[in-house]
């Protein structure tokens, strides 16, 4: 099975789906020109087969390519991502420090 990402502007949401069926999603604000990244679902069933990852790969490329505005991570699986994958940094409104700084994960800031 292979993973498809779609954005879908007009719920403010990128999606993914496994053939026919929604498996995740990315919810999104956009505020003058930043991209805000509220929240990031897979389905239980579908965790653990990377699809978050791909999820989030696919919209940051959508979002650079589109030019959608500067993101500014909330979401904790998207602070973590983004600062995994330092070649998505260059989207960030703020450097990566001050999204790790305001975010709540377990083990954040330790």
């Amino acid at each position: 099975m292979s993973a498809k990402v779609v954005h879908k502007p007009e719920d403010s949401r990128f999606e993914i789906y496994l053939e026919d069926e929604r498996v995740g999603l990315m919810d999104y604000e956009q505020v003058d020109s930043e991209i805000r990244l509220t929240h990031t679902e897979v389905d239980p069933v579908h965790q653990g087969k990377n699809l978050a990852a791909i999820l989030l790969r696919e919209s940051l490329d959508t979002i650079r390519h589109e030019n959608m505005g500067k993101v500014v991570p909330i979401c904790s699986y998207t602070v973590k991502y983004m600062e995994k994958h330092p070649e998505t940094r260059d989207l960030l409104l703020n450097p990566i420090e001050d999204a790790i700084a305001a975010c709540r994960w377990p083990g954040a800031n330790s």
